[in-house]
C-alpha cells in the first residue's frame, strides 16, 4: 500500500520511497535539557513515534537517531538571548553539567511514560565536538567561513539556494536582525563556533583551531546526523519552529561540506500545541505545563498520548483541561471494551476473515495518508462497535493497530480495587438503602479523591478506576 507524507521542501504530500529498499534513516532534534519537556515539546516526539510505526508498519526498518543539546543553545535560534543551559544552572544553583544530566534523565522517563519507542541512537553533542568541530574546518577549507569578533561565522551568501525550506525572502529581511551582532556581514549569517560571546562564565569550553570556546548550536545536528546516518539519509523531523533558522541552517553548512543536494530527502514538521488565547505552549510563560502536571491531576501519560492522536500532525492542537477529560474517558473506554473482548474469550488471530480484514486495510490506508490518526482512531471505534465481528477479531484488529497508536492495550489488565475504596463503597451501600443521602454524598466525594468512581447497579454497586 502507498505511503505517502508531507514534504516541508516541497509543501506537498510525497509518495514515500527510501534510499535504500526497506530501510529508513530518520534525523529527530531532541531537547535542550536545561528544564523539563512541556506537553507542548512533548507533542513533537510524539508525532514522530507515529511516524516510526507508521514506517514499520510498512515493513521498513527505521534507523532513529535523536541528539540530546546540551551545550550552546540560546534562548532564540539566531544566536542571540540568553544561553538556555546557563539559565537553567543559575536557576537551581548547579552546575550546567549537573543540569545537562538531571533533564536528560526526566526526558527519557517521560518518553517511556508516553510509551514511545527510543531511538537507535540518542547522542549528546557534548560526545561529538571533535565531529563538529572537524565539520568546521571542511566548511572553512570549502570558503563558507569567516572569523570576525573571536567567533566564526557561516557566510550565506555563499550558498546560492540559502533558505530553501522556509521559502526565505532574503532581500526583504529588515536590519534589525544584523544589529543584533554587529559581527555579521550578512542578516542569515550563523555562528560555528563561539571564542567570544556575551556571556563570560561559560562551563563549557573546549580547544580549537580558532581558540577556547563551544559551538553554535546548528552544527551539532548537522555532525551528528551525517556521522550515523550518512551524507544523505530519508526523514528529518522536528517541530515547526525548526524550518526558519535551525533546519534551514543545518541544510545550508551539510551541504556545503558534502555538495550533495537534497541532503535529507523528507523534511516533517508537527506544529504546535496552543491554548485558549491561541499562543503556544513555552517555558517562559504561565502556560507550562509538564507531563508531571498531568499526573498529579489524575491523567495518565497515555491519555495525552490519546488526546494528541485526535488531531492531525500538522494541526494546531487546542489544549484545556476539559479536552484531555474527554481524552481520559475515551481511552478508559477504550480499555474497558479491550478487558470485556478478553473476558468473553479472545484470542490473537494470524488470518483475518474478509470484513475484519478490510478494517485493519482502511486503517493502514489512513495511517499511510501523512498519518491521518484522527480518522484512525474512527476505525478503532467502528471496529469496537461492529457486532458482526466476533471478539477475537476485534481483539486482534484493536492489537495489530495499537502497534501504530501506542496505546498499550495489550497490557491491558483489571486493576485492582483497593480493599479501603471497596469498604467506603459498602458503606455508602447501607447509606443508600437507609436512605441516608447526606452521608451516601459524603462517601461518594471520598470515593472520588481516591482516584475512583462509583456507580448503582441491581446487584449493588460497581467501581471504575477515574
Amino acid at each position: 500500500m502507498e505511503l505517502t507524507l508531507f514534504n516541508t521542501l516541497t509543501r506537498s504530500k510525497e509518495r514515500f520511497n527510501s534510499l535504500t529498499p526497506l530501510h529508513v534513516g530518520m534525523y529527530t532534534c531532541g531537547p535542550t535539557v536545561y528544564n523539563f519537556m512541556h506537553i507542548g515539546n512533548l507533542r513533537s516526539f510524539l508525532f514522530e513515534d507515529v511516524l516510526r510505526r507508521t514506517l514499520m508498519l510498512n515493513d521498513y526498518k527505521v534507523e532513529h537517531v535523536m541528539n540530546i543539546t546540551d551545550v550552546g543553545h540560546l534562548t532564540s535560534d539566531a544566536d542571540d538571548g540568553e544561553d538556555k543551559m546557563l539559565k537553567g544552572a543559575k536557576r537551581e544553583q548547579k552546575t550546567v553539567w549537573e543540569i545537562a544530566e538531571f533533564y536528560t534523565h526526566a526526558f527519557v522517563a517521560d518518553c517511556q511514560r508516553l510509551n514511545l519507542l527510543a531511538p537507535t541512537v540518542l547522542c549528546k553533542a557534548t560526545d561529538h565536538i571533535t565531529e563538529q568541530i572537524n565539520m568546521i574546518r571542511a566548511l572553512e577549507k570549502k570558503g563558507f567561513t569567516y572569523v570576525h569578533g573571536g567567533n566564526v561565522y557561516f557566510d550565506t551568501s555563499k550558498l546560492p539556494d540559502y533558505g530553501k525550506l522556509a521559502r526565505l525572502q532574503l532581500n526583504a529581511e529588515t536590519k534589525a536582525r544584523v544589529d543584533q551582532d554587529e559581527n555579521k556581514k550578512h542578516p542569515h549569517d550563523f555562528v560555528l563556533w563561539f571564542t567570544k560571546s556575551k556571556f563570560q562564565d561559560q562551563e563549557m569550553k573546549w580547544p580549537s583551531p580558532w581558540g577556547v570556546g563551544y559551538p553554535g548550536w546548528h552544527i551539532e545536528c548537522s555532525a551528528m546526523a551525517t556521522k550515523y546516518l550518512g551524507e544523505q539519509f530519508d526523514i528529518h523531523c522536528g517541530g515547526i519552529d525548526h524550518i526558519p533558522v535551525h533546519h534551514t541552517n543545518e541544510i545550508a553548512q551539510t551541504e556545503g561540506v558534502t555538495g550533495k543536494k537534497p541532503w535529507v530527502k523528507y523534511w516533517m514538521h508537527g506544529e504546535f500545541l496552543v491554548i485558549s488565547s491561541g499562543e503556544k505552549m513555552a517555558k517562559s510563560g504561565e502556560n507550562f505545563v509538564i507531563l508531571q502536571t498531568l499526573i498529579d491531576r489524575g491523567i495518565d501519560p497515555l491519555d495525552y498520548r490519546y488526546f494528541c492522536l485526535g488531531t492531525h500532525y500538522r494541526n494546531p492542537l487546542m489544549f484545556s483541561f476539559e479536552a484531555l477529560e474527554g481524552a481520559k474517558n475515551a481511552r478508559r473506554r477504550l480499555n474497558e471494551k479491550v478487558l470485556e473482548f478478553k473476558k468473553e474469550g479472545a484470542q490473537i488471530i494470524d488470518r483475518l476473515e474478509r470484513k475484519a480484514f478490510g478494517y485493519l486495510d482502511n486503517f493502514t490506508s489512513d495511517v499511510n495518508d501523512d498519518l491521518n490518526t484522527p480518522k484512525a482512531l474512527a476505525i478503532v471505534w467502528d471496529v469496537v462497535k461492529d457486532d458482526e465481528l466476533t471478539v477475537s477479531e476485534k481483539y486482534s484488529l484493536l492489537l495489530k493497530m495499537d502497534a501504530v497508536l501506542g496505546l498499550k492495550l495489550d497490557h491491558v489488565m483489571e486493576e485492582k480495587v483497593p480493599a479501603a475504596v471497596v469498604r467506603l463503597a459498602h458503606e455508602r451501600l447501607k447509606a443508600r438503602v437507609a436512605r441516608d443521602w447526606i452521608k451516601s454524598d459524603e462517601l461518594r466525594a471520598e470515593i472520588d479523591a481516591m482516584g475512583w468512581i462509583v456507580g448503582d447497579t441491581k446487584e449493588g454497586f460497581e467501581l471504575k478506576k477515574k
